[in-house]
């Protein structure tokens, strides 16, 4: 069975939980693991916090969007926003960077969504925002299907 979901919210950092608790509970009619639900929504986490601080500067008045598609035991989340954009997706998305460093940002975010997820990808226009696909097959799934 395919079974979706589509979110927007404010960007306010009080939402990333929300974010979190939503992606959280759409997949648990997929019956996953601690891990995979943990591993799932520290991504949702990574991207959304990326949105706030990265791409929107922290500024309330912006939408950010979560769409999570289910289908045979797979996971297909996009989160976008129509912030900053990236300008090198290639040095973002190396381990340590960041582009707030005055923050104390450890720049780990990217490299923690492609540890937990088995595919992802990242599309940014610079002015435009930032859109993160990713894709991730649970191991219940991979068990059933062989």
């Amino acid at each position: 069975m395919r079974n979706e979901m589509f979110v927007e919210f404010s960007s306010v950092s009080e939402n990333e939980a929300f974010a979190r608790v939503t992606v959280g509970a759409f997949i648990t009619q997929l019956d996953p693991t601690m891990d995979e639900l943990t591993e799932i929504k520290t991504v949702v986490s990574e991207a959304v916090t990326n949105s706030i601080i990265h791409g929107y500067n922290n500024e309330a008045h912006h939408k950010i969007s979560i769409n999570c598609v289910i289908y045979d035991g797979e996971i297909e989340l996009t989160i976008k926003d129509n912030g900053i954009g990236i300008g090198d997706i290639d040095e973002a998305l190396q381990p340590l960077y960041t582009s707030k460093p005055e923050l104390e940002r450890s720049g780990m975010g990217f490299t923690i969504i492609e540890n937990f997820m088995d595919s992802v990808e990242v599309i940014s226009t610079p002015g435009k925002g930032t859109t993160v696909f990713m894709t991730k097959q649970l191991m219940k799934s991979k068990t059933v299907s062989k």
